[in-house]
């Protein structure tokens, strides 16, 4: 055990590559990816550079740049980082009928409507963001389900 102490008290560089190790790890495995051990990492491993090319030397130096550049690539990449996180949106998977292109048996419109399906009139209504309404014969997308009521867009026809 003195051995390992000895060896990271005089390789201090090894010692802050295997603390952005853990960290990194940590941050995987534990806490998925959610940021604040992502940033400790960063630091540790830019201070284990800068330890390693000679250019910081002295534990108080080291981790002094250690906080500071925690903090300063927190305030600068949390944003974006979180932007990245958050940039895909999940599809929709509550029901197989989405996405599905139905011939439309009744006008459809905010109120009322009806699709084909599998031998089946189904109630159908246009999405909120629609306007207008799908005439009878013409084929609609199911966007969304809500219980046994399609709510569908137009589908725009090929000219």
């Amino acid at each position: 055990m003195n051995s390992i102490i000895d060896y990271f008290s005089q390789h201090h560089d090894q010692l802050l590559y295997a603390i952005a190790g853990l960290s990194l790890l940590l941050e995987l495995g534990v806490l998925g990816m959610s940021g604040p051990l992502l940033f400790f990492a960063l630091s540790c491993f830019i201070t284990g550079v800068l330890v390693s090319v000679g250019v910081v030397s002295g534990w108080e130096m080291e981790l002094l740049l250690v906080g500071v550049i925690t903090v300063v690539s927190a305030i600068l990449l949390w944003k974006p980082f979180k932007n990245y996180q958050n940039a895909k949106e999940a599809p929709n998977t509550s029901s197989d009928m989405i996405g599905r292109q139905l011939p439309v048996s009744q006008t459809i419109t905010h109120d009322a409507g009806r699709v084909a399906y599998s031998g089946i009139e189904w109630q159908a209504r246009l999405a909120a963001d629609q306007q207008g309404s799908v005439v009878a014969g013409a084929r609609a997308e199911v966007v969304a389900v809500d219980g046994s009521l399609l709510l569908v867009k137009a589908i725009e026809s090929a000219p």
